[in-house]
């Protein structure tokens, strides 16, 4: 299978990961959310990271010389890492649709950096203390910088005019709860690949990167047959209005699950080398990315105050001061 064996490309493949996580929702906008609502919009997602899992099983998590091929792996595959997989995935997928549904009410330079912030948080604690590896100071300074800038969107979010107003308070707490609820899925992801993936063989029982995003999926997929049909009919949406979609909006809602799935799986493989708590952290910095589609593209802060420029401001300092000294914390 394909791994990366030296830092440089690990800590590449952390930005294409940031890129990806921070740039995926714009699919939704793409497809239109008034026309295509997110219960729709996200089925095409969860196909979209079911999809590109199977095109890499079969492509880089099968060939080389390094670790174990992906179908010689699903056969010698341990039950519990298996169900370890399966559950992170059902784990992110209520998280994600909570995050989907707080893009839809708050927008994405809030719902990003609130409930992204705190998986990061979270994730990276969590990871770290699974597998240590990195400077723990210089990691958590990075963290509580993020944490900061998180603080200062929320501010600026505050004093956008109806900021108050019950959907809007209704798009933080989704996004509090999403947040939660995401930065554990990465650990549970990462107990169930072999530890030390990069070595000539894989340890018994567990699964290589490739397999664990296969099962990783299929979690997603099957628990989005429940999850997703609860909130289409809290909706009012039906299956006939998914069906009836245009390949366009479909084509949308695929790309952007295969723009997180590809994300993720750079990540995971970054992690042999960068540590897990690192890569993820890293590649939460999909929030600064996320903000500035937001602020700078999407113009979600076009009617705020003037006082509001500097919190904003603060906010892409905070994110950008807090990546470089996670960065770093991989020396």
């Amino acid at each position: 299978m394909f791994t990366v064996v030296s830092l440089t490309p690990a800590i590449l493949f952390c930005v294409v990961t940031m890129l990806g996580w921070g740039s995926w929702a714009n699919t939704q906008k793409l497809a239109g959310k008034t026309a295509w609502p997110f219960e729709l919009y996200y089925w095409d997602y969860a196909i979209g990271v079911f999809l590109l899992s199977i095109i890499l099983m079969f492509t880089l998590g099968s060939m080389g010389s390094t670790g174990m091929g992906a179908i010689e792996n699903l056969r010698q595959a341990s039950h519990a890492p298996v169900a370890r997989a399966m559950f992170s995935g059902a784990l992110f997928n209520l998280a994600n649709i909570l995050l989907v549904v707080a893009i839809d009410t708050a927008g994405m330079s809030v719902a990003f950096p609130v409930g992204i912030g705190l998986a990061l948080v979270i994730g990276t604690v969590a990871s770290y203390a699974q597998t240590p590896k990195g400077n723990p100071l210089l990691l958590f300074s990075g963290v509580a910088l993020v944490v900061l800038a998180m603080v200062m969107s929320a501010v600026a979010y505050s004093k956008l005019p109806g900021a108050v107003g019950r959907g809007r308070i209704k798009g933080l707490f989704f996004s509090v709860i999403a947040g939660c609820l995401m930065g554990f899925f990465y650990p549970q992801l990462q107990s169930s690949i072999s530890p030390d993936f990069n070595a000539a063989a894989i340890q018994s029982g567990y699964l290589t990167p490739y397999t664990a995003l296969f099962f990783f999926s299929v979690g997603l997929l099957v628990s989005n047959i429940v999850l997703n049909t609860i909130f289409m009919k809290a909706g009012g949406k039906t299956y006939a209005q998914y069906f009836a979609g245009t390949t366009k909006v479909h084509s949308a809602g695929v790309l952007g699950g295969a723009i997180w799935m590809l994300a993720l799986s750079l990540n995971i493989i970054a992690s042999g080398v960068a540590g897990p708590g690192i890569s993820y952290a890293l590649g939460q910095g999909a929030t600064l990315v996320a903000a500035i589609w937001g602020v700078v593209i999407w113009k979600e802060f076009r009617a705020a105050p003037k006082g509001t420029t500097p919190l904003i401001a603060v906010m892409f300092a905070g994110y950008a001061l807090g990546l470089i000294v996670i960065g770093v914390a991989t020396l």
